[in-house]
């Protein structure tokens, strides 16, 4: 069975108050994409490009969310296409609803010093 659900190695002791807020930013910036296109994946990616190297709870987190994002964006243009055969209209306001209960969720987390695994993401950031 794979670990890709599981939650890394914790960074040697007690996760700091900057990298949980850092972690709760990484997710909370992926909302960015409900005022600006792409900005859902954008957000996460630009956090963990600039935490990645001083920030490993931080960066992972941000990782994270820019894996659910990109699964969210292909699960979304799916859906979108499905629309012309009926079946879109059902899926694209349940992907909406996920989207942004497990983000809130993932922030909570986050904020409190939890490594959070999504419960579906395609892992292509490594």
């Amino acid at each position: 069975m794979s670990d890709a659900f599981s939650p890394p190695p914790s960074p040697g002791g007690e996760v700091s108050a900057e990298q949980r807020q850092w972690g709760l930013f990484a997710h909370l910036s992926s909302l960015v994409g409900l005022i600006i296109p792409l900005g859902n994946i954008l957000g996460p990616l630009i956090i963990w490009q600039v935490k990645k190297d001083e920030m490993p709870f931080a960066a992972d987190q941000a990782k994270e969310a820019l894996n659910f994002n990109i699964t969210m964006a292909i699960a979304g243009i799916v859906a979108w296409l499905l629309v012309f055969v009926l079946i879109g209209f059902l899926l694209l306001p349940l992907i909406g609803i996920a989207w942004i209960v497990l983000t809130i969720l993932a922030a909570i987390k986050a904020n409190g010093g939890e490594a959070y695994r999504y419960p579906f993401a395609l892992r292509l950031v490594k």
